[in-house]
Order: C-alpha cells, then structure tokens, then sequence
C-alpha cells in the first residue's frame, strides 16, 4: 500500500474483529522465525510448556519472590517496585531455563540482557538513531554490540556445559528423570522431524527468546497489576481474603493452588488489559488479507497491531478506563477482546508460564505486604515495545508478616 508519496502505508489496527483475521493468518512476524521453520519449533517447544513441566517452576518462582522482598524489608516504605520486579523476573527466568545459581544482580553477563532491553527502547524512541549509519556512530552502538557478545557467551557457555555433562555415561538417563527439568533440558532433548536436534545457533536463540520475551514482559504485567490493587484497597482485601485462606503464611505454594484464587485471577486480567505488557506487535503480511466488512489489505505491508488501543476502546469495554475485574467472571463475553497474550498461530507460547509467575508473585507480596499508591507520583505509562511507566511505579508498602 502506498501513500502517493513512494512511501509504505503501514496501517494500524485496533478493532478486535479485525485483529482476529490478522492472527489467525500466516505472516512474518514474532521474532526471526518463518513459516515451516517456525512451525517445527514451535512443534519442539511446546512439551516446555506442559502442566508436568511447569509444576517444579512454581517453586522457583516463589524463591525468587521471597529473596526478593526479603532484600527489601530494611528499605524506606516508599519503593519505586519496577525495577527489583525486573531483577525478580529474570532470576526467576534465569533459574527455569539454566537453572541459574547465584545473584543476577553482580553477573555482569546477565546485567548485560537487561541492559540490550533498555538499549533498544532507547533506540527506538530516536528517530535518528534508528538510521544504521549514524546509530553506528554512537557509543550506544559499541555497547550494545558488547552486550549481544556478553549474553551470548553467557548463553553459550552454558550450552556447551550442559552439553558435555549429558554426554557422560549414563547421565543422559539420569537427567530425563530429575524432578525438575529446566527449559535448555527440554531443548536439547528435542528432535525435529528428520530425527536431528538443533544446532547450537538454534539454542542459543531458542533460549535467549525466553530470556528477552519472558522476563520484561512479565515484570510490567506484575507491576502494574501491584499498582492497580494498591489503588483499589477494595479489590485488594478481597484479594488478601482469598490468598490468606489458601496460603496462611505463604510457606509453599503449588499449581494447583494458582487455580484456586479467582478474584486474583480476575484483578490479574483486569490490570493486564488497562496496561497490556506489549501494547502493540507487527505483522508483515505473507498474503492478501479480506476483513468479514469487504475491506482488504494486499500482501507485503506492514501491519501493526495496537492492543493498547484496543484494550481502551468504549466500543469494546464498558467503562474502558474503570479498574472493573468482574469483566473476567466466567461466561464473559468480553474474552475475544483481551489479546494480551495475542491470540493465534503465534500466539505467546509462555502464556501459561507467565499467568503463574504473576499469580505467585502478587499473592505472595499481598501476603506480606499492605499496598497504597504514592499520589505524588502517579505513573504515566508509555505504549512502546514493552509497556512501561515514564516515572515509575511508585508504591507505599506496610509491612504485615
């Protein structure tokens, strides 16, 4: 499509009948991956992905969390919560897919992920900077550079030793019945179609995509949900309620009890539709493209889909901006319009990893903390690749165990 003016017209939709023929087409988009490709992958992956699977990861998950409110309990009880989220996030991603050990706060390697995410927001919010000719110029160019080079050799490094150790006698077997089978198990146990693994290259992409996708996306979603409750006392102590009676102190937490907290689950939904973690994604279409009204889009433009929009849309929501968590009650007709997971083909495969991350993360910080909102600092949220706040995430915390 053409603007007369020799330039491509990328049109951006945010109508949900629209965005399901979108997501339910083929096309280019969602990392590096295309067709056959992608789809063997995706073939590969998703026993990571099982209810078996992610049972153990609960655990780790609720490590994480304690550790974290555990480095907090001295600090000042006005905390900007973003960014040990973030930290919390990736320790937990980082113990799931290599089970990772040690502080990711001092390993300059896994600084370096958290530093390639915030480098590439910068990039983007630069319209000069995203010229390759003058970005090389900048010595945020040079540091990103030695970023990938950092976070690949991490990545490496732990391919390469996990591969050896399988490759001793009789360790294969052993592995395959441990408890706990980290994500870079799961990989190398893969097998395509023809009987052959994935190369090196594969894995290190496989895995870095869980790193980069899961940790940033899932800190937002905790966030803001965090902000949401601490600013609707009502919902929290409903909240509270139901988590105290299911969990009393909080000492163990398994994923059948996940499944047991609605009113959680519900204000978790709410928050992610007033603050999608990723506002927006692209497609490049493959094929031309007839939406139910006639209307059509031919093949090999851009497309760029705006959940933000969408999840703020009065024509979709009643009272699109009102914090209202029975929106999510059973039998709700509103589910086709909540795509904070897009939907689909290529739909996020970590969906059900990333729903349990944030119900254990908030029940567990509800059970010890009491949440209000700092009014001199209400955070304005920036709908860029990942949705975060131009200020921050400031919250008041009152300790309660």
């Amino acid at each position: 499509m053409d603007d007369g003016r020799g330039s491509k017209v990328s049109p951006v939709i945010s109508d949900p009948d629209y965005m399901k023929v979108v997501l339910v087409r083929s096309g280019n988009g969602l990392l590096v991956l295309e067709g056959h490709t992608w789809f063997q992958h995706r073939q590969m992956l998703t026993p990571a992905f099982h209810y078996d699977i992610l049972k153990p990861y609960v655990g780790l998950m609720a490590d994480s969390v304690q550790d974290k409110w555990e480095e907090l309990i001295s600090l000042d009880s006005h905390l900007e919560v973003l960014g040990p989220v973030s930290l919390m996030t990736l320790d937990t991603i980082m113990k799931c897919a290599f089970s990772h050990q040690g502080s990711i706060q001092t390993d300059r390697n896994i600084q370096a992920i958290r530093d390639l995410g915030n480098l590439t927001i910068t990039r983007l919010r630069n319209a000069f900077h995203q010229n390759d000719i003058i970005y090389r110029l900048t010595p945020e160019d040079r540091w990103s550079h030695r970023a990938c080079q950092l976070a690949h050799q991490h990545t490496d490094g732990v391919i390469r030793r996990r591969k050896a150790h399988l490759q001793k006698e009789g360790e294969l077997e052993k592995v395959r019945s441990k408890r706990h089978l980290d994500f870079l198990d799961i990989l190398l146990f893969a097998r395509m179609e023809n009987g052959s693994s994935l190369s090196d290259m594969d894995l290190r992409a496989e895995v870095d995509t869980f790193m980069f996708e899961g940790h940033d996306t899932t800190a937002s979603g905790i966030s803001w949900t965090l902000y949401a409750l601490a600013s609707h006392p009502e919902h929290q102590q409903r909240c509270w309620e139901e988590i105290q009676s299911l969990l009393g102190d909080g000492a163990s937490i398994t994923l059948d009890q996940l499944d047991q907290m609605p009113n959680t689950t519900m204000c978790i939904k709410e928050a992610l539709r007033l603050y999608p973690p990723v506002p927006f994604i692209f497609r490049d279409l493959s094929m031309p493209i007839t939406f139910l009204d006639g209307r059509s889009l031919p093949a090999g433009i851009p497309v760029s889909l705006f959940f933000y929009g969408l999840h703020h849309n009065p024509k979709v929501w009643p009272n699109p901006e009102v914090f209202d968590p029975s929106q999510f009650a059973l039998g709700s007709s509103q589910h086709r319009a909540f795509l904070p997971f897009s939907r689909g083909s290529r739909n996020c495969i970590g969906k059900q990893f990333a729903m349990n991350e944030m119900k254990v993360a908030v029940a567990l910080t509800l059970l010890r903390f009491e949440l209000a909102p700092d009014p001199s600092r209400v955070p304005v949220p920036i709908p860029k690749v990942v949705l975060k706040p131009k200020n921050g995430i400031h919250l008041q915390l009152r300790k309660l165990l």
